[in-house]
């Protein structure tokens, strides 16, 4: 193990284990299969474009170290020389299991778990998550007759959602990363570049971030929904030049050692349309209202509410939910899976919170999308960009 490549100190995770276990023993659960990569991430510091093939980690409430179970290739030297565990608490399958027809890898964690005597007890999976698929569920129940199998998913990520201060401090960095890759959107996005040209220049300033720290690679792509399609929040870009007098926006994130601080912002290419910039003021406002809301005790669906008070003055209204917590996390998605700013979720804010705000507005033939990524205080909440909250004109 080489400590300098730790993000954390090995008595964060244990702490992080402290709580995981002690979720698990409250749901009557003896194993937890974790292969969430972000999870995996979160309890054993592994960090690796490996997540592609089946890996995982097993938690045994009897065992203060997790294993690692996964490819060879990935096994021994990515993880023994980049996280805290050592070479007994990793196991490595072969690569005739990876693709193949005839074998696969929970074949294999199977007999680790026979190994390690623990294929009796009831064993906890991510249910529903990208990295467990139905067949992967089903080797497992076949190879472990006598295990009894329960879902275990987001277990771990409800006890990611209240981050220690050193994920705070990476998320400030992600959050300052957010805003010099917006100021190279701002700055490129003029009539007659090309889309994928400004995206270039995003990740470009993204990556290369301060003098003192760079940018990783983030969950999510730039999403560039522009002109007609700017009301299609999850449109990304083509090699198609920008017209003049449209909309763009622009929903991109800094990410720093796999912690995100994503940041909306909705661009103007020329002259806006007046329905444009009073769309936007009562998006500035309902934002305003929902982060005053956002403070230790107050919840989730309280944020929503303040956003909505202020779109019924206007006789406006959005069907979608206006945030959601974040922070670690790979690609396909930034989000955490739990708590979310909506009717409904009455989850109290706690200090050391991390969610994205994006009271979006939709429409059918614009959108604008202006947001805040934020962690929970003492006393209420604080950004982590530091952008101007507004429509951008570039004339």
């Amino acid at each position: 193990m080489s400590e300098m490549l730790m993000p954390f100190e090995k008595q964060e995770y244990l702490e992080r284990l402290k709580k995981v276990k002690k979720s698990m023993a409250e749901k009557g659960i003896d194993v937890l299969l974790i292969s969430d990569p972000a999870n995996i991430c979160y309890l054993t510091g592994h960090n690796a474009w490996s997540f592609y093939v089946y890996q995982m980690a097993l938690i045994d409430m009897n065992e203060e170290m997790p294993y690692f179970i996964g490819r060879y290739m990935d096994a021994f030297c990515g993880v023994v020389k980049t996280t805290w565990l050592d070479e007994a608490h990793v196991r490595a399958y072969s690569d005739d299991h990876v693709q193949s027809l005839t074998k696969h890898p929970m074949d294999y964690v199977a007999n680790v778990l026979k190994e390690l005597k623990l294929d009796k007890k009831t064993i906890a999976v991510e249910m529903d998550n990208y990295w467990f698929s139905a067949r992967a569920y089903t080797r497992l129940v076949q190879n472990l007759p006598d295990a009894n199998i329960v879902d275990g998913d987001l277990l771990v990520n409800w006890v990611r959602i209240i981050k220690s201060p050193a994920e705070i401090a990476l998320q400030k960095k992600a959050g300052k990363l957010a805003e010099i890759a917006m100021q190279a959107a701002v700055d490129n996005l003029h009539a007659g570049v090309r889309q994928c040209d400004v995206v270039a220049e995003i990740y470009s300033a993204h990556l290369k971030g301060t003098k003192e720290f760079g940018g990783d690679y983030p969950a999510i792509v730039p999403l560039m929904p522009s002109g007609e399609t700017a009301g299609a929040p999850h449109l990304t870009w083509t090699d198609k030049k920008y017209d003049d007098n449209i909309v763009v926006a622009v929903e991109l994130t800094g990410c720093y050692m796999r912690y995100h601080s994503p940041m909306a912002r909705t661009i103007c290419i020329g002259k806006p349309k007046q329905i444009v910039i009073d769309t936007a003021n009562i998006a500035v406002e309902g934002i305003n209202a929902a982060l005053e809301q956002i403070k230790p005790g107050n919840t989730c669906e309280q944020a929503e509410a303040a956003w909505r008070k202020v779109l019924s003055k206007y006789g406006m209204e959005k069907e979608s939910r206006i945030g959601y917590s974040m922070g670690l996390n790979f690609p396909p998605d930034w989000g955490e899976h739990t708590a979310s700013l909506r009717p409904g979720d009455k989850t109290v804010f706690q200090p050391g919170m991390t969610f994205h705000c994006i009271p979006g507005m939709y429409l059918d033939d614009f959108g604008v999308s202006i947001s805040e990524a934020l962690t929970v205080t003492e006393k209420g909440c604080e950004t982590f960009a530091h952008y101007p909250r507004k429509l951008i004109i570039n004339n």
